[in-house]
């Protein structure tokens, strides 16, 4: 006898009243491809809406416009760092290997997530016009050099870190060394044939960061 055919399960939309926070982080997660991929200027909410579970109007409710829906992902992109950096147990460790684990952390979180470097490169481009709205933004990265500050003071006291290095200049060393290597991996590869995301690539180009940024503030 033959079985009668089921249905297929169709994607039910997901309740706001039931999970709130899913509804947002899934809005968030869908707005952050779309905005990598097409910039501020292209991404569209009807396309964002179109890849959530929900309905278009949830993203107003939540975030009012395309505007706000993008500052959020911003927010979120700069948070979601910080709170890794954070889990870090620099403390433990002597100043030296604390500030290479710290720069080698700092390599693999651009290498490993090319979506934050694509936001901070469309934010570039706008010339910071949203982060400037972000009353919070300093806040959330002021972290990043109370850890470097922390490392390099103990350094500089065990003589190990020569004195008188401003903490932003290592942040900046640090961070700009790993952006690249994903920012321009593209245009390097063309221009030179190199990829810089292959394992091995990537792999001396880590050693070379770290080495570089520990090489910055050694005392010898």
């Amino acid at each position: 006898m033959p079985t009668a055919a089921v249905a297929p399960r169709l994607k039910r939309p997901q309740s706001w009243t039931q999970d709130p926070e899913g509804v947002k982080r899934e809005i968030l997660d869908a707005a952050r491809t779309e905005f990598v991929e097409k910039g501020l200027s292209g991404a569209r909410v009807d396309e964002i809406a179109a890849k959530t579970s929900t309905a278009k109007r949830m993203i107003y409710y939540y975030f009012k416009d395309k505007e706000g829906l993008y500052l959020a992902v911003l927010e979120e992109a700069y948070s979601r760092i910080r709170a890794l950096e954070r889990t870090l147990d620099l403390a433990a460790l002597p100043p030296r290997e604390a500030l290479a684990t710290l720069a080698g952390f700092t390599f693999d979180y651009h290498a490993d997530n090319s979506d934050f470097v694509r936001l901070v490169m469309i934010e570039n481009i706008h010339h910071a016009r949203h982060l400037k709205v972000l009353t919070k933004i300093g806040e959330i990265n002021l972290s990043a050099l109370e850890m470097i500050g922390g490392v390099y003071m103990r350094g500089v006291a065990e003589g190990v870190f020569r004195p008188g290095i401003n903490l932003l200049d290592i942040h900046l060393t640090m961070s700009a060394l790993s952006f690249y290597n994903v920012s321009n991996r593209a245009t390097i590869e063309q221009v030179f044939g190199h990829d810089m995301g292959a394992p091995e690539a990537r792999t001396r180009r880590r050693a070379n960061v770290i080495e570089a940024v520990v090489r910055f503030v050694r005392a010898d």
